[in-house]
């Protein structure tokens, strides 16, 4: 996949097929739609194109909305297209100044100008420009006029899933991973840096690799203990996760742990992608440290069990 982040830099495409969207989580709901995009451009022998947007649009115009959470870092956002088999990725800028381009503009400027579009996807309720102005009847009625085929998911093959990013993260929110995962369509993941901890974990036979809080805006499950797969360089080993600010060491910060479960080595400055598979149960204060040892050495067995299912 191509990424491109600077519109005048669009290359000219033999049949560019086109979707919109800010696409947070890849959700399955995002893939009905990416996956036609990929149908027609195979039929054409063009190219699948997604436009998307970062910042996310509500960062730009609510700011002091501080409660909204992102299923994915625009660099999560990026692997999940690539993952998924689409061609080019355009990342527009949004900011105040572009949410107030009209349809027409957008239309003009971005699709025709600049991508040459030959088919434009959209989901039944998609709509861009200022004031959400532009509609699938709108193109409709004028996609002769800007040279472009316009095809919309219908509303039932949409609603039949059932999916929407609010329920995904109400359900990491809770805890309740393989809700989240089904509707996902992939396992939600969080992508950080090692950074050095107090080392505490090593002591009693669980060292583990303290991740560097991820950007402000990304959600964060429920705190609590995780079976959990971790991506290190070209190998998914097995592991288990902590969130929570470790009560039983009277800790008083968020702290975001995880164990690799047989592996050796030094992980410090490496960057992880933790993949979560399940809560074990909830974070807790034990009566001291080895009543918390032997829970994580439950926590092992259980998160083994649930990983190799």
């Amino acid at each position: 996949m191509e990424v491109i982040r600077d519109i005048a830099e669009f290359p000219k495409l033999s049949f560019p097929v086109v979707t919109s969207g800010t696409f947070d989580g890849v959700h399955v709901g995002h893939q009905k739609i990416l996956q036609r995009v990929k149908e027609r451009a195979r039929q054409t022998n063009g190219q699948s194109v997604v436009i998307t947007y970062w910042p996310h649009p509500r960062l730009v115009l609510f700011p002091e909305d501080n409660d909204l959470k992102l299923l994915a870092t625009i660099e999560e956002r990026i692997e999940q297209l690539r993952s998924f088999g689409i061609d080019f990725l355009l990342i527009i800028p949004f900011t105040k100044a572009f949410s107030r381009l009209s349809s027409r503009t957008f239309i003009e400027d971005v699709l025709v100008k600049a991508i040459h579009t030959k088919v434009l996807v959209i989901g039944y309720d998609h709509r861009f420009g200022k004031n959400r102005e532009g509609s699938f009847e709108h193109l409709k009625a004028r996609s002769a006029q800007y040279g472009f085929e316009v095809e919309e998911i219908p509303r039932q093959d949409v609603d039949d899933i059932g999916v929407s990013s609010t329920k995904i993260r109400k359900a990491i929110e809770s805890g309740d991973i393989p809700t989240a995962n089904r509707y996902l369509g992939h396992t939600y993941s969080l992508t950080s840096t090692v950074v050095e901890g107090n080392k505490l974990g090593r002591t009693i036979g669980f060292p583990t690799a303290n991740l560097a809080m991820p950007a402000s805006h990304k959600l964060i499950p429920a705190h609590g203990v995780y079976a959990v797969w971790v991506k290190h360089n070209e190998q998914r080993l097995p592991g288990m996760m902590n969130i929570g600010i470790r009560p039983t060491v009277d800790g008083s910060h968020l702290t975001l742990e995880v164990h690799l479960i047989n592996f050796e080595g030094n992980l410090y400055g490496h960057t992880l992608t933790v993949e979560f598979v399940e809560m074990l149960r909830q974070e807790k204060k034990f009566e001291g440290f080895e009543a918390l040892k032997a829970q994580l050495a439950k926590d092992k067995d259980a998160a083994m069990r649930i990983l190799q299912a």
